[in-house]
């Protein structure tokens, strides 16, 4: 992904993989319980598994149709009339452009406005929940933000692209600011001045698609993944908790917003948007254990593979006295990389767990 993400799985997808691999054969069916920003899912779909992907956080949900469901490049064909106002077909030449390259090329080439974002999130704005503007983004690329917001809004209400289609160009717009954000690590607060990146002026890129013949295979869902638990049946569950009271819709609020489609009240200093309907259990120590035996519990699933680390609310030695009530515990230990924001004083490595529980027949 183009963005630091708090627990992101990228650099430990092989280890993650070579212990699933190891449970359950490629061509079953693994639960992506917290997908976050989908990189373990994709990985269990280049490798031949069916992919069960949730995640309560809209912009995952996201992230995750983009990774699971494409069969075939997408056409945009609704959408031709508009992509030919702002960028007309070229004739054929060596390397002509896809549907998707040229609507992104129009996406680029939308007008620029002052709306939420430039009002919200750029110093030149006028907050409305407090007297002091806020710098995530140059006022230049909040306000082209507000205008391809308007138009992917105006394309969607007229049908003019499916829902698949919508959830790849809002993936996109997510990925584009990104690349331009004023932050230091997560969206929790911005830099007190522009720099680096957030200087460039925002520009969409079309995402290398996997595009493969396993139609109706995949399934994304997106929801509590207590609540989720009794609806899934599968042959393993990779489940990649929150380790600390970080909560993920205050740290990625404004990503939240851009796959909402919506303009919430933005609060404060930092501008979070209210985010209470999102709040993980997982992230407090007193919930976090009737979080894990409702789902180990109600999930018609035999395998279960936990991710977590020595960082974590619960120590190791509690994680696995706990998953010993539903059956056979074994560890997996390694050294990771430490997510660390830029003013950490932390060690730069972490040791990491991958907990596997093989769940007695009741």
């Amino acid at each position: 992904m183009g963005y630091r993400y708090i627990g992101s799985k990228n650099a430990v997808l092989d280890r993650i993989m070579a212990q699933i691999e190891k449970i359950v054969g490629s061509g079953a069916c693994v639960a992506d319980l917290m997908c976050g920003t989908a990189a373990v899912s994709t990985s269990l779909r280049q490798r031949g598994y069916r992919v069960i992907a949730n995640d309560v956080m809209t912009y995952a949900y996201h992230h995750a149709r983009v990774a699971l469901l494409f069969t075939n490049p997408p056409t945009f064909e609704r959408a031709s009339k508009f992509v030919d106002t702002f960028y007309p077909n070229e004739p054929d030449g060596l390397f002509p452009r896809s549907p998707y390259e040229r609507m992104i090329a129009a996406l680029n080439s939308v007008s620029a406005e002052e709306g939420y974002f430039w009002r919200e999130f750029c110093v030149e704005g006028c907050p409305t929940d407090t007297d002091k503007s806020r710098n995530y983004f140059s006022p230049a690329n909040a306000r082209k933000i507000d205008g391809i917001r308007t138009l992917l809004r105006r394309l969607s209400e007229t049908n003019q692209i499916d829902d698949l289609e919508r959830s790849l160009l809002l993936h996109d717009l997510i990925m584009a600011v990104n690349d331009v954000a004023n932050i230091a690590g997560t969206y929790g607060h911005y830099m007190a001045k522009l720099r680096g990146r957030a200087k460039t002026p925002i520009r969409l890129t079309a995402t290398p698609l996997l595009t493969l013949p396993d139609e109706e295979r995949h399934i994304v869902l997106r929801d509590y993944a207590e609540d989720v638990a009794r609806k899934i049946t599968c042959d393993l569950c990779y489940i990649d908790p929150p380790y600390m009271k970080r909560q993920y819709e205050a740290n990625y609020h404004i990503l939240e917003t851009i796959a909402r489609e919506d303009e919430p009240e933005a609060i404060g200093v930092s501008g979070l948007r209210p985010w209470r309907d999102q709040y993980s259990n997982f992230c407090t120590k007193t919930r976090i254990r009737a979080s894990f035996r409702k789902v180990l519990s109600e999930m018609q699933c035999t395998h279960f593979l936990v991710s977590y680390s020595e960082d974590g609310l619960l120590g190791v030695d509690e994680l696995e006295s706990l998953f010993s009530e539903f059956g056979r515990v074994r560890t997996y230990r390694f050294a990771h990389k430490r997510f660390r924001s830029n003013s950490s004083k932390l060690s730069s490595k972490v040791t990491e767990y991958l907990i596997h529980v093989e769940k007695r027949r009741s």
